[in-house]
């Protein structure tokens, strides 16, 4: 009896400084797990931040996109994560099409344009990423670059590009290009791709290649020439970035996402967490940051080392078309992958 009253006191005197720390008690006892597939360090700053912000505990998950993607599908109700984020929409599309995702509170989704969430709700844009020609200003000008990301299919092309076609990001394109263009001419794009370019292993290497002569451009996302330009530049000081525009399937921005689990123990936790990142707090981390990624939330301000995402005249992709599954097959087809 005497151990069931300390005991009782002890339970006592923690709910009294429980009473006394809200914040200490949330984060104690209603921290989230965020499966992350976006950059660490990002990641890392998001979590620290939100956790000073809010007292609630992020613990995270070090994966890729794809990888979690499926990862969540085998897990299915028993998903230890509370919150998925990515790098790229297709791995949350593949979540989205199994039935995984708990909707996305509403005030959450009216913080973000319609353009970087998808139609149904079931997820949200945090963060956004434009594709881009990196290429070798030593050895061409603007005159001699390409229009659109199609004419790489051309002849006079070959030999002379890169791209890393194993890695979500590359995919992610190459969906964005079947939504926009069909089936027809994806197979014909990537077809010609086998024989025109060179494949890399990651982004970065794309574009060191390009930076030492190998080869004269490379389709890769914008934030590697900036985040190494915030270094040393070393990587890319005869490097420049074509910004395709015009609504060309080469202009695609691609949205990275964040998802509740309907599976999560701690969803008005994750509710709040996916709340803070598209709003001031999350959106800020991006602006002042070194990740060089989008903000993507309604008046959100991005790096100021980018230039404006609403010169980028980018197409309008519905990110719930983008489905790597497809993607995959045509490029497993045409002896890409």
């Amino acid at each position: 009896m005497k151990i069931s009253v300390r005991a009782a006191g002890f339970v006592a005197a923690a709910a009294l400084l429980a009473g006394m720390n809200p914040a200490l008690a949330q984060s104690e006892s209603a921290g989230i797990v965020v499966y992350n597939a976006q950059h660490e360090s990002l990641g890392v700053a998001w979590a620290e931040a939100f956790t000073k912000e809010t007292g609630i505990k992020v613990t995270l998950r070090k994966g890729s996109d794809m990888e979690f993607a499926n990862q969540i599908v085998q897990e299915g109700a028993a998903s230890p994560a509370d919150v998925f984020l990515t790098e790229n929409s297709p791995a949350m599309s593949l979540v989205d099409q199994t039935g995984l995702f708990e909707p996305v509170a509403k005030d959450t989704l009216a913080q973000v344009p319609e353009t970087f969430q998808p139609s149904n709700g079931h997820w949200v844009g945090v963060a956004a990423r434009s594709t881009v020609f990196a290429y070798d200003k030593t050895k061409l000008t603007e005159d001699k670059l390409p229009k659109s990301l199609l004419d790489l299919a051309d002849p006079a092309w070959k030999g002379r590009w890169a791209a890393s076609p194993a890695g979500a990001d590359f995919q992610a394109i190459v969906s964005a290009l079947l939504a926009l263009k069909g089936e027809a001419a994806t197979k014909e794009w990537l077809a010609a791709m086998k024989t025109n370019f060179t494949a890399y292993k990651g982004n970065s290497t794309a574009m060191k290649a390009v930076n030492a002569g190998e080869v004269e451009g490379a389709v890769i996302y914008h934030y590697y020439y900036f985040g190494d330009q915030a270094k040393t530049g070393e990587n890319s000081k005869n490097v420049a970035l074509h910004f395709f525009k015009n609504q060309d399937p080469g202009a695609f921005v691609s949205i990275s996402g964040g998802g509740i689990l309907a599976s999560s123990q701690h969803k008005t936790e994750a509710q709040t967490f996916l709340k803070w990142l598209t709003g001031k707090g999350g959106q800020a981390v991006l602006r002042d940051g070194t990740s060089f990624e989008y903000a993507v939330s309604k008046d959100a301000e991005s790096n100021a080392a980018l230039p404006a995402l609403s010169t980028l005249d980018y197409p309008k992709v519905d990110p719930q078309s983008l489905n790597s599954k497809s993607v995959t097959d045509l490029m497993t087809a045409a002896g890409i992958l």
